[in-house]
């Protein structure tokens, strides 16, 4: 088959005097979010076919890929069972199902209760995911919420756990967490008005209409987006609202949810903030007096006379805390690698938990109960396996409770993992995280995969990661470039990867790509890289700027036409986007920023590396035409004739396919255009 060339169509705008041509916008169905313009889907199809096509010779491969990756699962896996409250409580998948069984039996003794079968939600819907779940605080009740589309648009059903029964009211639309009153007779929910943003929390009782539910929280502001939560203690609600730099917080007696809202502190633009209660005194996380944040304490009579608790500290980055009924835990990194530390609520000093290796990822696991003796944590690196651990609090002991297992055999030996620091062109090291075979050629031979994502100040977790294994046991290096924009090393890296400072991203990612040949790991053209959503805005922008360093490419649902998406304040997502990216509309210089890395409106005629992208027709946050259009003036201005792939999920949204297998499958693709496009002996 012939790539299918998509119509130039004259189209162009101008703002603030400048002249933006667009010739692929026509993609964009203006019925939108449905999607039913018969040629845009028939271009989309014809991309789909062409992929088809492009890959059907590569099928073994792909199987084979697939069928290493699924031999690394353990189909009957389960999840190691905790208490909360009078019963136990897990998840389990059984072999061959793509979708997980909720389960629960008495702490006394009794029968597992299957509580929740996601498999049979799922049946005939090629897509699935379950979102919020909430058992009530009887034990009676479970609150879920499901999305069959991809669109995550979630609707809210009730299910009797005594009897079975699944209550008659549903509730569409939902876009939170489901959160339920002390007496287990109310259930707080957010839904998403038609710009597909959460701008309330609402309250329903069981037993009464949906419609007739009451609406005890509204957010203004169309930046902002509203969360319900609850506080360790399970005596607050927790109404938050805020954008990606500033938050406000109200809190309601859990056990009187109609009563006034009480009011933490009034929202401050550029400060945040988050509220845990213990004993009728606040802690507050904030980053009002540094990007790093600091711990603060407040009574409930006077919420705004904050006390500092823990200073904050260049180097050790304060990302949450968790308040139990005898101590309290501070999680953060130490110059980027996680800590964990208990805290008595006398003295406040720390004890931090040792880990044993250089490099790795650590974090609180599932700890639903207050007052508890032994703490629930996960950990992992690059070549260690998902391990859960019960921390004793008593002995200081870790007590191993569950290692991933894999059943087709894996031998850590076999591999080593480094952290690397690489200058910056301007001078700022870059932490990379990388694995490699031991016996890995430092001649510059070798294939390298890097991944970056520097967005939202999301940290790139150096995790383990089963598929990876198939790049590694083929000769690949696989590094993780912890780029600005992240908040790897603390708040201010990711304040240095945003707004105007937003290039930074791009050029720490080449710069580190750079460093890795330089120090023998690969070469040019040796290097596969990849990214997703924002990091996939990231793919196009270092395609534009370094196309011959790359010898494959893989953008999934790539943020790539960002002009034009923060121009449009119709859109889902725009105006709370606008503290990350920057308001195009009001601000010329944010425009002319965006404008100057945006990689859909500086693709050139040059040569570009062998592409493949992914889309998802319902994808509500990177929306469809997106990596359409992308995709469709690469075709038309590229001056090579490397392979371009575009594959559109006509039934899925921003995290393409949900099934555990089908996931996979759709991750045995990447790696097989990846190992044809660097000619990688099979």
């Amino acid at each position: 088959m012939t790539a299918p060339i998509a119509a130039r169509r004259p189209h162009s705008f101008s703002h603030h005097g400048i002249r933006v041509e667009d010739p692929y916008a026509w993609l964009r169905d203006p019925g939108y979010p449905e999607v039913k313009d018969k040629e845009v889907l028939s271009y989309l199809e014809q991309e789909n076919a062409f992929f088809e096509a492009a890959m059907q010779p590569r099928k073994a491969l792909t199987d084979t890929l697939f069928a290493e990756m699924k031999g690394r699962i353990k189909e009957d896996d389960s999840s190691v069972p905790q208490k909360d409250g009078d019963y136990i409580y897990w998840r389990a998948f059984e072999v061959g199902a793509q979708y997980r069984k909720w389960y629960r039996k008495p702490v006394t003794g009794g029968e597992d209760q299957l509580i929740l079968d996601e498999p049979a939600l799922a049946e005939g819907h090629d897509y699935f995911r379950l979102g919020a779940l909430s058992v009530s605080p009887d034990g009676r009740y479970l609150a879920y919420a499901i999305d069959n589309n991809g669109s995550e648009r979630f609707e809210a059903r009730i299910r009797d756990l005594f009897t079975g029964e699944i209550l008659p009211e549903i509730i569409p639309d939902t876009l939170s967490s489901l959160v339920w009153t002390s007496d287990s007779r109310g259930l707080l929910y957010g839904i998403a008005n038609d710009q597909w943003r959460t701008d309330n929390a609402r309250l329903h009782w069981l037993g009464q209409p949906v419609e007739s539910d009451t609406e005890l929280f509204h957010e203004d502001d169309e930046g902002f987006r509203v969360s319900v939560g609850l506080t360790s203690s399970e005596k607050w609600i927790v109404i938050a609202t805020g954008d990606h730099v500033t938050s406000e917080v109200w809190l309601l007696p859990a056990d009187n949810p109609t009563a006034p809202p009480l009011l933490v502190a009034p929202r401050k633009p550029g400060r945040e903030y988050d509220v845990d209660e213990h004993e009728g005194t606040l802690y507050i996380r904030t980053n009002d007096t540094h990007p790093n944040f600091r711990l603060v304490k407040a009574s409930l009579e006077n919420p705004g006379n904050w006390q500092e608790v823990i200073a904050p500290d260049a180097h050790f980055y304060l990302t949450d805390f968790t308040l139990f009924k005898g101590f309290y835990v501070t999680e953060g990194r130490q110059d980027g690698l996680d800590q964990i530390e208990l805290r008595d609520y006398a003295t406040h000093a720390p004890k931090r938990i040792p880990f044993p290796e250089a490099s790795y990822s650590a974090s609180l696991d599932d700890n639903p109960e207050y007052d508890v003796t032994k703490l629930r944590i996960g950990y992992e690196s690059m070549v260690t396996p998902d391990t859960i651990y019960d921390y004793h609090l008593d002995s200081g002991a870790l007590e191993v409770l569950k290692v991933q297992e894999i059943p087709s055999g894996y031998d850590a030996n076999r591999y080593a993992t480094e952290r690397l620091t690489i200058p910056a062109r301007d001078g700022t090291p870059i932490p990379v995280s990388i694995v490699y075979p031991k016996d890995l050629p430092r001649d510059g031979s070798a294939p390298l995969h890097l991944y970056g994502y520097g967005a939202y100040g999301i940290a790139m977790e150096p995790g383990f990661s089963t598929s990876r294994l198939s790049l590694l046991d083929r000769g690949f290096a696989f590094a993780l470039a912890h780029i600005r924009g992240g908040d790897d090393l603390g708040q201010q890296w990711y304040l240095d990867g945003k707004l105007e400072k937003r290039t930074n991203t791009f050029t720490d990612f080449v710069d580190v790509a750079k460093g890795l040949v330089e120090r023998g790991y690969t070469s040019k053209g040796r290097i596969s890289i990849s990214g997703g959503s924002a990091g996939g805005e990231l793919m196009g922008a270092v395609i534009n700027s370094d196309p011959d360093l790359w010898g494959a490419v893989v953008a999934h649902v790539p943020f790539v036409d960002v002009l034009n998406t923060m121009l449009d304040e119709t859109l889902p997502l725009t105006p709370g986007e606008w503290p990350e990216w920057g308001n195009p509309i009001e601000d010329k210089t944010a425009f002319e920023t965006i404008l100057s890395y945006d990689p859909y409106s500086n693709v050139s005629a040059q040569d570009y590396p062998p592409l493949m992208v992914t889309a998802g027709l319902n994808d509500p946050r990177v929306t469809y035409w997106e990596p359409a259009k992308w995709v469709a003036k690469l075709r038309a201005t590229k001056t090579d004739d490397n392979i371009l792939l575009l594959k559109t999920n006509m039934g899925a949204g921003h995290g393409g396919k949900s099934g555990r297998f089908e996931s996979l499958q759709e991750t045995a693709e990447e790696f097989a255009f990846i190992l044809w496009q660097l000619n990688i002996a099979q």
